[in-house]
């Protein structure tokens, strides 16, 4: 199989598909990898080293998708990535469609098989190649979160930790799953005091069980999010409904009760977001404010720290990357339940009934294809 991995154009998206230990081992396996000159670049990773791994290096985007069966990228295609893509040909990615009506439209009519990194799902519901991009994304957002707290970045002025005699700044986090948990994990580190929201009580007594520090939990409902976010100085939204898009539960009324300078972090921003002041923003131009409260609502947190996430995202992928090329497509689907529900789109329909749910867009079953 040729696979084909294009440079990122996402603002200020500095990850790689692959890297060149994965070259090598799809070389080995007698297969060709096609890599846009500088792709791996923002990841520390040069040209000299994709060749040296085997890769043909090309100098456009419009080489590799022309000349490629399968394109692997780490976000969705771009409107000037659209025509490029051609029916029938492999993409594998994160998509996040639940939120983009014409991204969707427009891989419904280039006809693409379409598998997104988001939804690929274990039997025992856990998101493989998700995982690695939210555990990083939550630890993130409490470093930028405390960043923009600080008076001299728009914030509050309140320190995490606190001081002997001032206490420590209270942290919500929406949301009790891997970037909860992780956002969590470096908030206790820094010393904060952080309460963390989940309908699930099994996750939320797991938590309590391993996380030590100043910590609370507390069961998801109007009005304990509404007691947590308006006496918060930071709120961290981490909610996922696995393909489909993501509840409003922090509401604009609750928002502009926070003090002026405190900061809202919405990590759910790729599938929509889940508070209703939130609007995607980029690394060029990562805040915004609304009733003097800071919104970072960045669609691609984990490209701030490059090479650590592409590293981390394709130890992850690339076992699915070498499956779908030594057995194609239709007999790598028939085998994997996991790689199968990661499939949004197939030649013209869509057959994840989330996404199709979501954007009120028929749905197909893939089986019945």
């Amino acid at each position: 199989m040729i696979i084909g991995v294009p440079k990122e154009i996402k603002n200020n998206e500095y990850r790689v598909a692959m890297v060149p230990s994965g070259v090598h081992d799809l070389i080995e396996n007698e297969h060709k990898v096609l890599v846009e000159k500088s792709a791996g670049v923002g990841s520390g990773i040069s040209d000299r080293e994709y060749l040296k791994a085997g890769a043909e290096i090309k100098s456009s985007a419009e080489e590799v998708f022309r000349e490629s069966e399968m394109i692997v990228k780490v976000k969705e295609p771009l409107p000037v990535e659209y025509d490029l893509l051609q029916e029938g040909q492999i993409l594998f990615t994160f998509l996040h469609l639940a939120p983009a009506l014409e991204l969707t439209r427009a891989l419904l009519r280039r006809k693409v098989i379409g598998i997104a990194y988001e939804t690929v799902q274990m039997p025992d519901g856990s998101l493989p190649l998700l995982m690695p991009m939210s555990e990083i994304a939550g630890k993130v957002s409490i470093q930028v979160g405390a960043h923009y707290l600080e008076k001299e970045n728009g914030g509050s002025g309140v320190l995490l930790g606190g001081v002997p005699g001032v206490g420590p700044a209270n942290i919500a986090i929406i949301g009790g799953g891997t970037v909860g948990a992780n956002a969590a994990k470096v908030a206790l580190g820094m010393g904060a005091r952080v309460t963390v929201l989940d309908t699930n009580l099994n996750r939320l007594r797991y938590l309590s069980d391993i996380l030590r520090g100043n910590f609370t939990t507390m069961a998801s409902n109007h009005s304990n999010i509404e007691a947590a976010v308006t006496e918060a100085d930071m709120v961290v939204g981490a909610i996922l409904i696995p393909g489909a898009k993501a509840k409003k539960l922090v509401q604009k009324s609750m928002i502009t009760r926070m003090r002026k300078g405190s900061v809202a972090v919405d990590v759910a921003i790729d599938q929509g977001g889940c508070f209703e002041t939130s609007v995607p923003t980029t690394h060029a131009k990562p805040i915004f404010r609304v009733g003097g409260v800071i919104h970072y609502c960045v669609a691609n947190i984990p490209g701030a720290v490059s090479r650590t996430s592409t590293f981390a995202l394709t130890n992850a992928t690339f076992p699915y990357v070498m499956k779908l090329a030594d057995f194609g497509f239709a007999e790598t689907i028939r085998r994997d339940e996991a790689l199968r529900k990661g499939l949004n789109l197939f030649k013209g329909k869509l057959v994840s009934k989330p996404v199709a749910e979501s954007l009120g867009l028929p749905y197909t079953l893939y089986e019945a294809l």
